[in-house]
């Protein structure tokens, strides 16, 4: 019999990344997948990043993870969105080729000191006084360990749906995780149902590219990992195109015959990414969508109509499809699909995503109710470092809302629950001003370096960017100008006496290191990296003094822990509404309690009055 400190099943983005945080941990770690060549397929887009995820893939990087690694490998087209507006709301995005993104994380994972890979599906879970302790193989093998982290994604009871036909399937061409799903149930976890869809498959050579605008990426390319600079491979251009008139009509008509209006799912669809048929039907007064033609690889002739996900039936794919311009004459190589599958309620988790009534057994990935391969990967970098400690027996790594992201959505998530599956956006942070995309490293790397799950050279990487950025900060403050000095230099400024350091100048919105580099000459000798770094400091530095005492208040409220036994019911004056909220939300300090719906700030008093009292029981 096998045995392993930490098991992870699933190969998805999930399951890679909590597989790797695990074995950087130093835990003898296995990843069970059904195929080893399907570990990191995208299964969906071909595309990683964007508004609030590219923030999560930068962090996930930060802490030594591999999906932004992999990305900058396999990335055909990078894009900054938000370019025009501020640092804290830009994000990457980048067009991936499938089978460059599918060798790279193969190829990683392969490498990965502590990790191995197993190819089987797992049916059971094995418990031992309480605790998982492994897992049994449909092969009836037994695999043994201390943690097991379940990153499933579609695959539980997922059921695929073209139009009135449906059949099991976890992904096109991938049969469902049935017996698992029977052993959750077991459990007695709470589930539910959620879907999500993919548009069709197109064939590019079919496509009359000539007549269609075209989208090629950045001049100058922002990468995901903070270890690389550029792009690895050839950069190409996508095709934009657009529904019409004629495409709405052909969906309005045969919406009776889409799975989602022809009532076949039950199951909550993603809001911020809907089907043609949700968009049609909500946007009834638009006579036009735009439509992104997305290569799937550089040899490949797959294109994928971002845009227009379906659950109709394959005939009115090809009608409304070849209505659009430029793919008049299109061949589909494979119709779109909605897929609905079975998702834990996170609220049944812990900040380390820790089934609560089950030692020993973690959750990551759209189990938990999320969408989407960046909020996926952060998800597995939590569980597997998690797993690992406790597998470890090390310190448990929580991420917090004030810190980072990935702490904002695991606190949204076993705190509020979902509704629908579960996307990253940049406004879900209240602090989203210090958590920027581009100052990540700074923010959690030295994280990833107390709890040691970060490469050597990465930290000597770090280090020196460091040691750079306090140089060059250095040099900013002790260079200064007066308010009639920096009028003489050219500079917009009041006239109130005060001497300005240059730091200072760059948080003026119209004046730039280049511009500070012809008044003071030794600015020169600052690289230019560290000096884009500094002008992004520098915008917010005077808003950030402000937001720190919002974040010392909010971990004020985190330092309250509320112990998992602690009973709502005695407390006189909370209503019984709100103790059945908290009393199933089971928020493990006062902070989270807040941010349960409908705790009022009167019901935050009763509950603190309480910890002050038990405290000081517990002192006297």
């Amino acid at each position: 019999m096998k045995h392993f400190d930490v098991i992870v099943v699933g190969g998805g983005h999930a399951g890679t990344e909590a597989a790797h945080a695990s074995a950087r941990m130093g835990a003898k770690t296995a990843l069970v997948t059904l195929r080893r060549d399907a570990i990191g397929v995208m299964s969906c887009n071909p595309a990683i990043g964007g508004l609030g995820k590219g923030h999560l893939v930068r962090e996930i990087d930060a802490m030594d993870g591999v999906m932004g690694v992999v990305t900058d490998r396999a990335g055909i087209q990078f894009r900054l969105l938000n370019r025009r507006k501020g640092p804290a709301v830009q994000g990457p995005r980048a067009q991936a080729d499938r089978k460059l993104y599918r060798e790279a994380m193969l190829e990683l994972t392969e490498l990965q000191e502590n990790l191995s890979i197993i190819e089987g599906e797992a049916v059971d879970l094995l418990t031992l006084d309480g605790r998982v302790s492994g897992v049994t193989l449909a092969d009836g093998s037994e695999v043994r360990c201390r943690s097991v982290i379940l990153t499933t994604g579609t695959f539980l009871r997922g059921v695929i749906h073209i139009g009135d036909k449906s059949y099991p399937g976890g992904r096109m061409g991938d049969r469902p995780s049935v017996p698992l799903a029977d052993r959750l149930d077991s459990l007695a976890l709470p589930l539910g149902r959620l879907k999500t869809g993919t548009p069709p498959r197109l064939n590019g050579k079919t496509i009359d590219w000539s007549i269609l605008e075209s989208q090629p990426g950045d001049d100058d390319p922002v990468v995901f990992s903070f270890m690389n600079t550029k792009p690895f491979a050839k950069q190409i251009s996508c095709g934009i195109t657009h529904t019409n008139e004629a495409t709405h009509q052909i969906i309005r008509d045969n919406l009776s015959r889409s799975a989602m209006y022809g009532g076949h799912i039950e199951g909550v669809g993603p809001r911020y990414c809907p089907s043609i048929e949700d968009k049609i039907v909500r946007f009834a007064d638009k006579t036009s969508h735009q439509i992104f033609l997305e290569p799937e690889g550089l040899d490949d002739d797959t294109v994928y109509p971002n845009g227009i996900s379906t659950s109709l039936p394959e005939d009115v794919q090809t009608d409304y499809v070849r209505s659009i311009r430029g793919l008049e004459q299109v061949e589909i190589l494979q119709p779109g699909y909605a897929i609905e599958y079975d998702y834990v309620d996170p609220r049944s988790l812990d900040a380390y995503l820790q089934v609560r009534n089950q030692p020993g057994l973690y959750l990551a990935g759209q189990i938990n109710g999320t969408t989407g391969y960046e909020e996926a990967a952060a998800q597995g970098l939590v569980a597997g470092l998690n797993a690992a400690a406790s597998a470890l027996e090390k310190e448990a790594v929580e991420f917090s809302r004030t810190q980072s992201y990935i702490g904002v959505m695991v606190d949204d998530l076993i705190t509020r629950g979902v509704t629908e599956p579960y996307r990253m956006f940049t406004s879900r942070a209240e602090f989203r001003l210090s958590l920027r995309a581009d100052n990540a490293d700074q923010r959690l790397t030295p994280l990833a370096m107390r709890i040691g799950c970060v490469s050597d050279k990465r930290i000597t990487q770090f280090s020196i960017k460091q040691e750079a950025l306090v140089h060059g900060r250095g040099k900013l403050d002790a260079l200064s100008l007066t308010p009639k000095e920096a009028i003489e230099a050219g500079f917009k400024v009041n006239q109130d006496g005060q001497r300005r350091s240059a730091f200072s100048f760059l948080s003026f919105p119209d004046i730039t290191f280049e511009d500070l580099k012809a008044v003071f000459p030794e600015l020169s000798e600052i690289e230019s990296p560290i000096a884009d770094q500094l002008s992004k400091d520098a915008l917010y530095a005077n808003y950030l003094v402000r937001q720190d005492r919002d974040i010392a208040a909010m971990q004020r409220d985190e330092a309250w822990k509320i112990p998992s036994d602690f009973e709502y019911g005695s407390l006189s004056g909370l209503s019984n509404e709100l103790r059945l909220k908290l009393s199933k939300a089971q928020p493990s300090t006062l902070g989270q309690a807040g941010r349960v719906d409908g705790v009022t700030p009167a019901a935050l008093a009763l509950i603190l009055a309480k910890l002050r009292q038990s405290r000081k029981i517990k002192t006297a």
